[in-house]
């Protein structure tokens, strides 16, 4: 079972920091091309390669980790989906530029954080998600915890919780799989209209708690 990652940011370059200490191999992209991400690479050493978007896409799961207002852009144009299994790591939100206007909006009650939400009309993210993924089997998964936390599965002597949701029995097995493989600890959250709105950023009631199982 091949895995890709497109996005080599926080979340991306941490889930393959994540994959590489359990010995699983993935395939990872950003826009800028493999040459940019040989640092990383060779940080991570054989589990790890880096290739293009096209080459990241076509495994088998495919994780999607980049920001939400670069998804047209990222997964524009990409070959059929064909029932695959895409991983959802995205959140509604967008990063504000420091000391920026924007960035001392009162009426923002995250700008504090740097970030503000993203107006989907009453939608949740994978709904809307879905849409730049005809075709695909959507699991959201690795998007509700801090990046810098995620490349840790060992915690305080237990294991690091992550959620997931999903519609497809099988696929969502197959995202467990890899958790479970990480040393993590998966818990599903149900379909994908329930677990997905209580795991999504910034307003999720689970998102950004740090459970660990002991």
């Amino acid at each position: 079972m091949s895995i890709g990652i497109i996005g080599a940011g926080a979340l991306g370059s941490n889930v393959a920091r994540l994959l590489a200490k359990s010995g699983v191999s993935a395939t990872i992209a950003n826009s800028r091309g493999p040459e940019s991400l040989a640092g990383l690479v060779s940080e991570l050493g054989a589990p790890i390669k880096a290739g293009t978007v096209e080459e990241a896409a076509s495994a088998d799961i495919v994780l999607v980790a980049v920001r939400w207002v670069d998804l047209e852009k990222a997964l524009g144009g990409l070959p059929a989906w064909n029932g695959r299994v895409v991983i959802d790591g995205t959140n509604p939100v967008d990063f504000l530029v420091p000391d920026s206007p924007e960035a001392r909006d009162p009426n923002n009650p995250l700008a504090a954080y740097g970030i503000k939400a993203i107006d989907l009309g009453g939608k949740h993210s994978s709904e809307v998600f879905r849409g730049f993924v005809p075709g695909a089997r959507v699991v959201k998964a690795f998007n509700h915890l801090d990046a810098s936390v995620v490349a840790e599965s060992a915690v305080s002597g237990g294991q690091r919780v992550l959620f997931y949701s999903g519609d497809d029995v099988a696929a969502k097995a197959e995202v467990r799989k890899i958790i479970e493989q990480t040393g993590c600890f998966p818990v599903d959250l149900g379909a994908l209209d329930i677990g997905g709105p209580l795991a999504s950023l910034p307003f999720g009631s689970l998102a950004a708690v740090n459970f660990i199982m002991i």
